[in-house]
């Protein structure tokens, strides 16, 4: 194999088992009642330090800002997420996760790492840890390459 049919295959491989692992994640969330969007803001919005506006939420996942309120619809009625006036401009609508948006993000990581030792099953601790290494290695290699 030559090292271009090598890197060939590496793209293709790696490009198969994260969809795997997007099929395995959505399996494991949908008995938590949400969709990968709903659970992908979820997730962004407990990384906040403050609350952030529809905006700045429409941002940070990388969609148009309409594209957020029927997702914050759904989390709100869910009583994951609250919006509350921006006390500093009230035109202004901050998003912040309830109590039970908490425990929603808790129970999401436990299912992700569920899904996580389903693909790496076959695999020994040591292995997991040395692709784990490289993983970190190349993402911080093109961190500067994100959007």
């Amino acid at each position: 194999m030559t090292v271009d049919e090598g890197e060939g295959r590496l793209g293709e491989l790696f490009m198969r088992l994260a969809r795997r692992t997007h099929v395995l994640q959505v399996e494991r969330l949908t008995p938590l009642g949400l969709t990968p969007a709903q659970a992908r803001a979820l997730s962004v919005l407990g990384r906040c330090d403050q609350p952030p506006r529809m905006a700045e939420l429409a941002e940070r996942l990388g969609v148009v800002p309409r594209a957020v309120t029927p997702i914050v619809d759904a989390l709100e009625e869910a009583g994951l997420v609250r919006r509350r006036i921006d006390p500093h401009n009230r035109r202004s609508t901050l998003l912040e996760l309830t109590d039970e948006g908490t425990a929603m993000r808790t129970r999401m990581y436990q299912a992700r790492v569920g899904a996580a030792e389903d693909l790496f099953a076959s695999l020994t601790a040591e292995q997991r840890q040395t692709l784990l290494a490289l993983l970190e290695q190349a993402d911080a290699a093109t961190a500067s390459h994100r959007h």
